[in-house]
């Protein structure tokens, strides 16, 4: 009996991430996890044990990618705040081949498995509140670096700037008009940059 070809689990994680934030977990068959894949039934529970655990893992690979993705560019702009409104602005620049042009996975996955599989949907929500306290580490710089007064609450603030994102990505996901988009990135990214 021959053996199965050895996956590499970051490629396969990857396509998974890819089909589940495609198609959402409930609407993702074995037999789209298997061509997605390229793997058997069994090897794909041998290998990620339920199709619960592998889109729990697809998650933690989306979150992770966002959150790395958000450090880069906080780190690589002029200012807390520059940063903030550049990566606002960068949602209306995506392609159109750009995955990233559909709903936030978190969110939709969120809104997907909300009343039928909780620990999903508190995965989902973890990782919002900790996208949430990333955004709000990057206002805390901005007060720090005096952009904002010292008494601005971060939080607040972060609240909304994640709030904004969820909007835009809800535009890109419907299909919004790519110059209404930009207007409406720029829009938000400009009150940010008022803050100072």
């Amino acid at each position: 009996m021959p053996r199965a070809a050895p996956y590499d689990r970051d490629s396969t994680l990857d396509a998974a991430m890819s089909l589940f934030w495609d198609k959402g977990y409930h609407a993702t068959s074995l037999k789209d996890l298997e061509a997605a894949l390229g793997m058997k039934p069994g090897s794909i529970y041998a290998a990620f044990k339920s199709k619960e655990n592998l889109y729990l893992l697809a998650l933690d690979r989306y979150f992770d990618n966002s959150r790395s993705l958000f450090r880069t560019l906080i780190a690589q702009a002029d200012s807390p705040l520059a940063g903030l409104a550049a990566h606002l602005r960068g949602f209306s620049r995506l392609s159109e081949a750009d995955a990233a042009r559909q709903a936030c996975m978190l969110t939709k996955s969120l809104v997907d498995t909300r009343s039928t599989d909780p620990a999903i949907a508190e995965r989902s929500r973890q990782h919002l509140k900790a996208m949430r306290r990333e955004i709000c580490q990057a206002f805390r710089a901005a007060i720090r670096q005096g952009q904002l007064p010292a008494d601005a609450d971060p939080e607040r603030l972060a609240h909304r700037y994640q709030a904004n994102v969820t909007a835009l990505r809800l535009e890109l996901h419907q299909g919004t008009d790519q110059a209404e988009l930009r207007a409406l990135a720029e829009d938000m990214a400009r009150e940010v940059e008022a803050l100072a």
